[in-house]
């Protein structure tokens, strides 16, 4: 390639950066390790070139996917920890601050603390498909399997995440008080009654954009009223949260991640793809 061509793959690799850091720093727990992931993504493009590559965001997904992977692996069979522990106070400044909120979805302490527990594939498949979206056909393609498989590393990862090792005192009995809790402060825009069932890491997330920290979501309780009002009690994914209905099908599902007895995770979904593989149950 000419150096013209070198420069307009570096630029086109820099916009995906924050997306790629974040799906790493997730992964791996560890921003030094984050980044070397990041790094090797670059390397294997400048090696490839973009005109080999139909859809450069995801296939960049998959090679830090991939990369991460290998990472989890060998640290596992080494029975390393990460270099650091990832809290919010050990991340740089990110390079764009337009992306901050890509940066600040994945450093939740609470989740990477219970996300430790899991297998490396396991994690992959929970944290690229519940935390990033991916599909389960292209986590398949990472991890090697079908996509049914992938669908059930999440499945147990999700409820390994939400069990006796993320969250031994918040049974589902607890977690209804802490969404019904939720619901009723969000109706009556009760910002102290939010702050005390969130946790002060709090993720949440609509097709709109990202939202983080207990203060900001619950300053935002007014944007929630009209998602929460209409809403009714549902298990999604096998955990309590809530659904909107229309026509008797779902239009709207918020799906809750609770950790250490506080909400640590809230998505708002409304895309009917996401919703489809959603696994609701009214009542």
């Amino acid at each position: 390639m000419s150096s013209t061509d070198d420069d307009f793959l570096a630029e086109r690799f820099e916009a995906h950066r924050p997306r790629l850091r974040a799906v790493a720093h997730r992964m791996l727990g560890s921003v030094a390790e984050a980044d070397d992931a990041v790094q090797e993504a670059w390397f294997r493009l400048s090696r490839t070139g973009e005109g080999r590559v139909a859809n450069l965001g995801g296939w960049l997904t998959t090679v830090v996917g991939r990369v991460c992977l290998d990472m989890l692996r060998s640290r596992k069979s080494r029975a390393e920890e990460p270099l650091e522990s990832g809290g919010p106070t050990d991340l740089p400044a990110p390079a764009d601050p337009e992306q901050d909120a890509l940066l600040a979805d994945t450093v939740g302490v609470a989740l990477l603390v219970v996300l430790d527990t899991l297998t490396p594939a396991e994690r992959l498949a929970f944290v690229l498909h519940d935390l990033f979206a991916v599909p389960f056909e292209e986590i398949a393609g990472i991890l090697g399997r079908n996509p049914a498989a992938a669908r059930q590393l999440a499945s147990r990862a999700r409820r390994r995440v939400r069990g006796p090792h993320g969250t031994p005192e918040a049974g589902p009995a607890r977690q209804r008080e802490l969404v019904d809790a939720f619901m009723t402060a969000a109706r009556d825009g009760d910002f102290e009654g939010l702050l005390e069932v969130l946790d002060p890491d709090v993720v949440a997330r609509t097709e709109a954009g990202v939202t983080t920290g207990a203060a900001a979501v619950a300053s935002g309780a007014a944007r929630y009223a009209p998602f929460v009002g209409p809403a009714v009690p549902a298990l999604v994914n096998g955990a309590p949260g809530l659904v909107v209905l229309a026509d008797g099908r779902p239009e709207r599902a918020l799906a809750f991640t609770v950790v250490r007895d506080r909400i640590a995770v809230l998505d708002i979904v409304t895309d009917p793809g996401r919703l489809a593989e959603l696994d609701i149950e009214i009542g």
